[in-house]
């Protein structure tokens, strides 16, 4: 717990006292806000001192960090020509942006010591209402650094895993806003034409977010397709992504991971035949 007092704003949210009423009032306020739209915004929830080593172990591992330029559709696939030109997984968009992923973090990463703690795992899991709550099994993915210099884009997607936590390091200049449209699909529905109407460009269903460095963000990617805006200005945006499942098994998709993380491990392929839900992706 002496870690997690260096790290986490625990006297305005007292994850470490399950028992209090605070901690009850946090769990209900968050509840709500997932249930209402699938993201809540926690302000502050990083101590600044702990922001500031964060964003020191993303520079001094800028050489590892992967850095892709490629074009890729909401999901993550292949081009399928057999469907017509305007289906959305045909719709590609380009996107440029870096990950630090999880298996080179150091070893005194306050990430790492944050998403590993026994604490945070049930907080997140108290928020969101979801037992048992798992650490992701993916070697790369379970708690990167997203990085995004000057004019980087990360277009419209889905998330391979059920929920997602985001915790701003450091603010770009301009741009670099996430922005979600909120439960666009099911496990029972793709939903592709309203898919399509955001890819587009229709704005009714769009949800913005000017994220602030320290704030924790509780979102369910699966289900909500979401985008980061181009940076602007010469400050790069940094963001770390700690992720928890319900599957302790499962981890992302080969082609998935190729894409975003820059490799496959062999635990992507033993694991690649492993049924999520109903969906494409």
């Amino acid at each position: 717990m002496k870690n997690l007092e260096n790290i986490i704003n625990l006297n305005e949210y007292p994850i470490n006292q399950t028992n209090s009423d605070e901690y009850k009032k946090l769990i209900e306020k968050n509840k709500k806000l997932l249930d209402q739209d699938g993201c809540c915004v926690l302000p502050n929830f990083i101590k600044t001192q702990s922001l500031f080593k964060m964003k020191e172990e993303v520079e001094r591992n800028l050489k590892k960090i992967h850095w892709t330029k490629d074009s890729h559709n909401p999901y993550f696939t292949k081009d399928d020509p057999e469907l017509s030109k305007d289906h959305p997984k045909r719709i590609f968009t380009f996107r440029e942006s870096g990950y630090l992923n999880s298996d080179d973090l150091e070893t005194n990463s306050d990430l790492d010591t944050l998403y590993e703690s026994d604490e945070m795992l049930k907080f997140v899991s108290d928020s969101l209402g979801v037992y048992p709550l798992y650490k992701w099994a993916d070697p790369l993915g379970k708690n990167p650094y997203s990085v995004m210099h000057e004019d980087h884009y990360f277009p419209w997607h889905f998330d391979g895993n059920e929920f997602t936590l985001s915790i701003l390091i450091q603010k770009a200049d301009k741009g670099g806003l996430f922005e979600y449209s909120p439960d666009l699909r099911n496990e029972n529905n793709e939903n592709f034409d309203e898919v399509t109407k955001v890819l587009r460009g229709d704005r009714k269903t769009v949800i913005s977010l000017d994220l602030k460095p320290g704030d924790l963000q509780i979102f369910k990617g699966r289900f909500s397709m979401h985008r980061v805006t181009k940076i602007e200005g010469k400050t790069s945006r940094y963001i770390a992504l700690p992720t928890y499942v319900k599957d302790p098994y499962r981890v992302n998709k080969p082609e998935h991971s190729k894409q975003v993380y820059g490799k496959a491990l062999p635990i992507h392929f033993e694991r690649n035949n492993t049924k999520v839900d109903g969906l494409i992706d």
